[in-house]
């Protein structure tokens, strides 16, 4: 029987990728996603994945829904915490608002996904808990003070939490992405690429979300059982850790 693994944001962008790859690995894919019916409708539409939509930042949410997946699929082994906002702004401008809305979706979402799970997950002696955090949660960056507070976060949680699951066969990491050649990104003006972004990526390209994917697809694996608490940092050199 196919392991089941839910990947939360996963109808776009890097999570879209990451629910293919796993689709693709014989791994039975649920996507969560938020808001966006239109691309999650045609994201299921061109790749048979099945979709669900809830807010991750609502604890309640994501254990009934959790719940609900359990009595109807079985048990859930794989979770990839990719959901994610921005509200950038220069710190004194930044409004409570926009702090809340991105801690609570890039953070406190790692709790409300992972603690309705982890039960089972311990009783099964296995599971794989993969965090995309980002390399602004590395190193910061201005203007994003609560997107580089929670992404931080991210891997405070990932260090603590992969102690408790050790023995019990859980496997928790983070991934820390770089600048992706996402629809997000490859909006950025040209000029603001090829002068701001780039000159400081030492391979001279965007990242691909594929080759996040493949990092993901490595991390849910048998193979991958003696890593864990670990931060796979995917770049392309512009910040070495």
């Amino acid at each position: 029987m196919a392991r089941i693994a839910i990947v939360t944001g996963g109808t776009r962008g890097i999570g879209a990728a990451i629910s293919r790859a796993l689709k693709e690995e014989g791994y039975r894919v649920i996507a969560n996603y938020a808001g966006n019916d239109e691309a999650a409708h045609k994201f299921k539409a061109e790749t048979g994945i099945d979709v669900r939509k809830w807010d991750v930042s609502d604890y309640a949410a994501c254990e009934s829904n959790l719940k609900a997946i359990e009595n109807e699929v079985g048990p859930v082994d794989i979770l990839v915490n990719n959901a994610g906002i921005t509200r950038d702004a220069m710190f004194h401008k930044m409004t409570p608002e926009q702090w809340y809305q991105v801690i609570n979706t890039n953070l406190n979402s790692l709790f409300n996904m992972t603690r309705p799970l982890w039960d089972g997950m311990r009783a099964r002696s296995f599971g794989r808990i993969i965090c995309i955090s980002s390399i602004n949660g590395q190193k910061g960056q201005m203007g994003q003070a609560n997107y580089s507070a929670a992404k931080a976060g991210d891997i405070g949680f990932v260090k603590a939490l992969a102690q408790e699951g050790a023995a019990k066969g859980i496997t928790v990491n983070a991934i820390c992405p770089g600048y992706i050649g996402t629809e997000m990104v490859r909006a950025v003006p040209q000029d603001v690429l090829e002068k701001r972004i780039l000159p400081h990526i030492p391979v001279g390209r965007l990242g691909e979300p594929e080759e996040i994917a493949r990092c993901v697809v490595f991390l849910a694996s048998d193979q991958s059982g003696f890593i864990t608490g670990t931060t796979l940092t995917v770049n392309g050199g512009q910040y070495m850790v």
